[in-house]
């Protein structure tokens, strides 16, 4: 595998996309119920570990951009061959392409069961599960500017939901918010931790810098769908402890569906019911862009022909998406892939960064030599 990645001309994005790919990713099945979540550590104050989440996630972003100028034009797959060696650069990879295809299941089966509590509780998993990897399929194989067109319209066309806040912001009681900084740091940092379930996803830059055009833009970019992101993250969380009391907050599995239920329109009984179905439009690019990086990943990392490996993968996650069927199994999943997703998206960019550093001065110092 070449350490290198130029995809051809035509396969090339426009910088400007990173922002929408990046907020695509990170906005998906955590926004129904990470409120509850944070709420339990950092109380009425959880609102400022949404902020110290987003403050971490722009840093961390800055250091995996800063790791991908080192080598111009490549993705996480080459730098692990040319920091770690061959061998242990594939199991790195390796690790990477298994993260990814526990995200999609992750996300597919958090998805299923809203939609099987919410609106269609006779209808078995496979199904929705079937009908839902159908859509992926034909996202991946269209490639990588198919999914970004994808995402770009899941962005577009969801703007009609930030109307419905008014419904919410009238009814609450901001009140419920002070005092400010009542809660311990300590506390507050435990807030930060519980939200890596919810606020990941800008991790997918690692694998889509190679197809932007100008790199040298890709930071301000990228950056500003963090923001919009945490932006996003940070007023749902307001609202929501506005509205609730702290009681009904801790027993409110799916708070932003909730709110969703108050909203009274002439032509629309249940809003709920239509923000859990539309909801498919958001998720999709999830799964296309994880899925996407897995399967792109095991052609750069061992050679292997894409369309034979997504079949591979979309029958693994197909027949695992059928065992976890209860409530307790899919928090367990969800807790243990939480953890994983911390070190892996949090911690590794930074000891990546310092061993690219670190391989960068050693060959300078090799050329020096040989001068």
């Amino acid at each position: 595998m070449k350490v290198q990645y130029q995809p051809k001309p035509q396969f090339l994005l426009s910088t400007f996309l990173i922002c929408f790919i990046i907020n695509a990713n990170q906005v998906g099945i955590g926004i129904f119920g990470y409120q509850r979540i944070i709420f339990f550590e950092a109380k009425h104050d959880a609102w400022i570990s949404v902020v110290l989440a987003g403050v971490f996630s722009h840093i961390v972003v800055f250091i995996m951009i800063k790791t991908l100028q080192i080598y111009g034009s490549t993705d996480l797959y080459g730098i692990h061959q040319d920091v770690y060696g061959k061998w242990i650069g594939k199991m790195l990879s390796s690790a990477y392409i298994l993260y990814c295809l526990c995200a999609c299941l992750i996300i597919l089966k958090n998805y299923i069961e809203v939609i099987q509590t919410w609106v269609y509780p006779t209808v078995p998993t496979w199904v929705f599960s079937f009908s839902i990897l159908l859509l992926v399929i034909y996202g991946v194989t269209g490639g990588i500017r198919i999914i970004v067109g994808v995402c770009f319209f899941s962005i577009l066309f969801s703007l009609w939901m930030f109307g419905l806040i008014g419904f919410p912001l009238r009814l609450g009681d901001f009140h419920h918010l002070l005092p400010v900084m009542e809660t311990n740091m300590v506390s507050l940092l435990k807030g930060v931790h519980k939200m890596t379930f919810t606020i990941v996803g800008f991790e997918i830059l690692y694998f889509v810098y190679p197809f932007l055009e100008k790199k040298d833009r890709v930071q301000k970019f990228a950056q500003l769908g963090i923001a919009a992101t945490t932006f996003l993250y940070l007023i749902i969380m307001l609202l929501t402890i506005s509205y609730f009391s702290p009681g009904q907050l801790e027993h409110t599995i799916w708070a932003t569906l909730t709110l969703f239920k108050i909203v009274r329109l002439s032509f629309i009984e249940r809003t709920e019911y239509i923000a859990v179905s539309y909801w498919l439009l958001i998720i999709l690019p999830n799964l296309m862009l994880y899925l996407w990086a897995a399967v792109h990943g095991v052609k750069r990392t061992f050679g292997k022909k894409p369309k034979g490996v997504l079949w591979i993968f979309i029958l693994l996650i197909f027949v695992a998406s059928l065992f976890f069927t209860t409530r307790l199994r899919i928090d367990r999943l969800n807790d243990t892939f939480a953890k994983f997703s911390f070190f892996i998206v949090f911690c590794y960019p930074f000891v990546l960064y310092a061993f690219a550093l670190l391989k960068k001065q050693i060959r300078s110092y090799k050329e020096k030599v040989k001068c």
